[in-house]
């Protein structure tokens, strides 16, 4: 199940030819053949049907063997000083960073997904909920970047992750450090890490990189599993807010009208074994003694099925989201038909001095009025809201729109038109400097 290293386990034993070669273990010309044979290798595993067939016991020996096919005299002498301890540690880093760098890549895809979503429908107006219950309005653009900040996050999560992944173990040797004295510098700048480790002991028996990684692949899963449920939700027939593209939803086998969005509801059901990963993980390492144990070839299988979750995930809700439509007359109609307006009358009053608690009650008794006489916002005329609500005038006839009510969020980071305009923007040159920092 390992052979994913397979990549990272050459180029770290490439690195070591070079180590190899300043201690006097190589000559120069012995470290040139051996790193030919391991770009030869390299190339080699394109080709389909490559690992077929093969019975070594992990992918360090199929390394060794298929070295030995193409420099037999040195393929002995390449694991000289060095411990398969600190070789495992080296390939998982080298691996979970690559991943987290498509992660991140894949990141980008689904928030530049969502701009061009919230660009597509400007003007919409979205009922928005607490408890499940509409309490205000809010334009679609403000909720695409509502997730838009989530998946930020869970990009710098993810560079944090890398960050710490981002240290050299070679040098560690089994637990007590190398016997052979070499430059670790030079073989970290040679590999693409920033740093070397501090202590031998920690550097071959600690996991809590793979643990960053899991947690921010755990988060970023929590991130589109709450979409997938709102878009499941909003492209029912009890909300027919939007519809999800015929790439991403399938019919019944036994109901024809059915429309299904199984494409969210798997996304929302993958998102239960990445949490378990990284329970998985942590309960592995918890009891562990200092330093290495064998228990801790168990990390892998965990790091590579929440890798593979996630991957998939992120390509299939980028789909999702490009594939949508929405519906904006029926999110108005449900946002103007369902006394969202009410926080701003009340908070109009209190802009005109009545004392919010009052002003809370007054709203409150309208809104109960409305219901009893099954009237909407709109249907009111200032002389009946006057006989519930004296404090109401004309200028308050306007907050009845629930578009209307929604421009008084004027300060950065609300809904108001002018606001969400600015942190679109600013979003897009966020996203822009994302892309140019990876």
């Amino acid at each position: 199940f390992d052979r994913r290293l397979f990549e990272a386990d050459v180029v770290g034993s490439k690195a070591w030819a070079s180590v190899l070669e300043r201690v006097g273990i190589f000559t120069a010309e012995q470290r040139d053949r051996i790193r030919a044979a391991f770009d030869a290798m390299l190339a080699e595993s394109a080709e389909p049907g490559y690992f077929n067939g093969a019975t070594d016991e992990d992918v360090h020996t199929f390394v060794i063997r298929k070295l030995g096919e193409k420099a037999e005299d040195l393929a002995g002498k390449i694991h000289t000083g060095r411990s398969r301890n600190e070789q495992v540690a080296t390939d998982v880093r080298l691996w979970i960073k690559k991943e987290i760098r498509a992660d991140q890549q894949r990141l980008e895809g689904v928030m530049q997904a969502l701009l061009d979503f919230a660009k597509r429908e400007p003007t919409a107006l979205l009922p928005g909920y607490t408890h499940l219950r509409r309490a205000q309005g809010v334009l679609w653009t403000h909720y695409c970047l509502a997730y838009f900040e989530m998946f930020a996050r869970d990009w710098e999560r993810m560079g944090q992750a890398y960050d710490r992944a981002d240290v050299l173990p070679y040098g560690s040797g089994a637990l007590a450090g190398s016997g052979f004295p070499f430059d670790r510098a030079a073989i970290a700048q040679e590999l693409g890490f920033a740093k070397i480790s501090h202590n031998s002991l920690d550097a071959v028996s600690d996991r809590d990189f793979a643990l960053d990684f899991l947690y921010a692949a755990s988060t970023t899963m929590l991130h589109v599993s709450r979409l997938a449920e709102d878009w499941i939700l909003y492209s029912s027939e009890e909300f027919g807010f939007m519809e999800p593209g015929d790439e991403v939803t399938t019919g019944s086998s036994l109901m024809p009208q059915k429309r299904n969005p199984d494409a969210l509801e798997l996304l929302r059901g993958k998102t239960g074994p990445v949490i378990g990963d990284l329970q998985a993980l942590m309960v592995l390492i918890k009891g562990l003694p200092m330093a290495y144990n064998r228990d801790m070839q168990e990390d892998k299988p965990p790091v590579f099925d929440a890798a593979d979750h996630l991957a998939g995930a992120l390509e299939v809700l980028r789909l999702c989201i490009d594939t949508s439509k929405l519906k904006p007359q029926a999110m108005e109609r449900a946002a103007q038909d369902s006394w969202t307006v009410a926080t701003a009358l009340a908070e109009f009053l209190a802009r005109s001095g009545v004392a919010f608690h009052r002003a809370h009650q007054v709203v409150g008794g309208l809104v109960l009025e409305s219901v009893r006489q099954g009237k909407k916002p709109q249907d009111w005329t200032l002389p009946e809201l006057q006989k519930i609500a004296p404090e109401l005038d004309e200028s308050a006839m306007e907050l009845l729109s629930a578009r209307r009510a929604l421009e008084n969020h004027t300060p950065p980071g609300g809904t108001a038109p002018a606001s969400v305009a600015n942190a679109l923007a600013e979003a897009e040159r966020r996203l822009a400097a994302k892309q140019s920092a990876r």
